[in-house]
């Protein structure tokens, strides 16, 4: 059995209204259980178009908890179990990860067009989306495998409690809308885009779970599939804005709109909505009969619903809240009632009177003497300070030129370096198919034996000939100044060039809207690259823009070829 598949299927044209998965229908949520009845009332929210037909229903197969699926696949826990076919949560022993699987009989009528949608989503390998694993026929039985993430959370549990604020509304429609045009210019379609199906992760990437395959698993399909996923996406966008499902019909643990008033603008519906993104959600549903902005015309593809957004202003995220520190509480020690009982709350403590002040002829005697010692040192001192001064003015300048520090400060020390955590991570995709995305945290995982690594390249050092660069964003948390970044790399040569970027996210746009801040190339395992610009920032992109040429790895099972890998990666402020 292969460990993923990469079989080609036959599929319709690549023209944008045929996706390679046409004949496929809505799905389960990928890993978290649904209720099969709010299923159901969603389709029917959205405007599906697909019904089972008779003969349709197949038994799902007997299958319990703790059963393997080639010796590899334990399922754990059944997520659904709806028209045939059913869904678990499971444990990848070989690689003791959790996982996903989709199963339903080999002989059920939808069991071919699964199949299809998820060896098509596999090849695809945008990390955008839930990436297909496995796809297999074995025993009676097929089923996909994928990834499971459990630090995601899908929208629809976001928006039980509130709705979304317009920074992360807006990243939300920006990294949803441009995966889906990715996928159909490949000639894949979604067909059941909804809340269950899009995740945030804990580092704040927003991803598409079901891509082709919950459509497939469903049976549903589309005449005009990018309108289809359009709409879904103005409807994502409605939501996340008014907390509101944009039909009559409730779904998705959301209120639909009332009765006979028909579709009306977000900003109508709740105060305090973008007004920008209140017109691009109307502009995404004009395909429903929505009445679209007054200047603008409707989006029916994803592809102009980027461009969309990339016509709108930035919307930044808001500024972080300050927290007054606690108010400073004096110690017992400090307060001068070391060893006496402490004061009851609210009694009136009696002030202790000053001593009298020394009024008898000695007393005035003591004063006097006391007055005339003080008068005595100052003049001492005075007297010392000037005579050392006068000593040190006849030396050379030479002297206190080599105590002064680099910055030509006497005494002056430079601020101490110091090490920034990083909090997460994505590979970046400027052109071309991913690397391996998958290993991304182990360039900040400790482990200077684990490795993200390229692809081996038939020329180079420089990438160029085949796409202008691979490399990785990091999440550094929040907004810091990076001064140096050390990256560990596997092979040394001839030779590879390191460049820093500061990016506004995770995923951020053309590498030529970023900015450039270090630059470095080296022949050695190890790339130290140091800011040239001081600014703070984020999310810092790494990018490998030549790579040097080494030999078949065996560790890594990576072919000869010019190459390179990142073990571990350290930013310093």
């Amino acid at each position: 059995m292969a460990e993923r598949s990469t079989a080609a299927v036959d599929v319709a044209d690549n023209s944008g209204e045929q996706p390679l998965t046409a004949k496929a229908d809505q799905s389960t949520a990928d890993g978290v259980a649904k209720n099969p009845e709010r299923d159901k009332d969603s389709d029917k929210a959205q405007g599906s178009s697909g019904i089972d037909g008779p003969g349709e229903k197949t038994s799902p197969p007997e299958l319990h908890s703790g059963h393997k699926l080639a010796r590899r696949y334990r399922l754990e826990e059944c997520v659904t179990r709806l028209d045939g076919f059913s869904s678990w949560r499971a444990v990848d022993e070989k690689l003791r990860r959790a996982v996903g699987v989709h199963i339903l009989p080999a002989d059920h009528t939808r069991a071919r067009s699964v199949l299809a949608a998820a060896r098509s989503s596999a090849l695809l390998g945008d990390p955008r989306f839930v990436q297909v694993l496995d796809a297999v026929e074995e025993n009676d039985l097929v089923y996909v495998v994928h990834e499971w993430l459990p630090d995601a959370t899908e929208l629809t549990a976001l928006l039980a409690a509130t709705p979304l604020e317009p920074h992360d509304a807006y990243q939300m429609v920006s990294q949803v809308a441009s995966a889906m045009a990715a996928a159909h210019r490949e000639g894949l379609a979604h067909l059941r885009l909804n809340p269950n199906a899009v995740l945030r992760t804990s580092t704040g990437q927003w991803r598409i779970r079901g891509l082709a395959v919950n459509a497939a698993l469903r049976g549903i399909s589309s005449d005009t599939p990018q309108r289809t996923d359009t709409e879904a996406i103005g409807a994502l966008l409605y939501a996340a804005l008014t907390q509101r499902w944009p039909y009559e019909s409730d779904a998705y643990g959301l209120s639909g709109l009332p009765k006979g008033v028909g579709l009306i603008a977000p900003d109508q519906v709740r105060a305090g909505v973008h007004r920008g993104l209140s017109e691009l959600a109307m502009r995404a549903l004009a395909n429903d009969g929505a009445t679209a902005s007054r200047h603008e015309s409707a989006c029916t593809t994803p592809e102009e619903l980027v461009k969309a957004i990339g016509e709108m202003p930035r919307i930044r995220p808001p500024e972080p809240a300050f927290t007054a520190p606690p108010e400073y509480q004096r110690t017992t020690y400090q307060q001068g009632t070391y060893g006496r009982q402490a004061p009851r709350p609210g009694a009136t403590q009696p002030i202790a009177p000053p001593p009298p002040p020394l009024q008898s002829r000695t007393g005035k005697a003591l004063k006097w003497g006391v007055s005339a010692l003080l008068i005595a040192a100052l003049g001492l001192g005075s007297w010392q300070l000037a005579d050392a001064l006068m000593d040190q003015g006849g030396k050379s300048g030479g002297t206190n030129k080599s105590q002064q520090t680099d910055d030509g400060v006497e005494g002056a020390s430079k601020p101490k370096s110091a090490p920034i955590k990083i909090q997460g991570g994505q590979e970046y995709i400027a052109k071309g198919d991913a690397q391996h995305p998958g290993d991304v945290p182990k360039t900040y995982d400790g482990n200077t034996s684990t490795y993200w690594r390229t692809k081996s390249f038939n020329e180079g050092p420089p990438i160029a000939p085949f796409k202008p660069g691979v490399g990785i964003v990091y999440d550094l948390g929040s907004a810091k100044s990076v001064s140096t970044a050390t990256i560990d790399m596997r092979y040394a040569g001839d030779h590879t060039t390191v460049e820093l970027y500061a990016a506004d996210s995770l995923t951020p746009g053309s590498l030529d809207s970023l900015q450039q801040i270090g630059k470095v190339t080296t022949t050695d395992k190890t790339a130290t690259v140091k800011v040239t610009k001081s600014m703070k920032t984020r999310y810092v992109l790494v990018w490998l823009t030549a790579v040097p040429y080494s030999g078949y790895d065996s560790e890594l099972y990576s072919g000869a070829g010019y190459k390179q890998a990142i073990g571990e990666v350290q930013f310093t402020g």
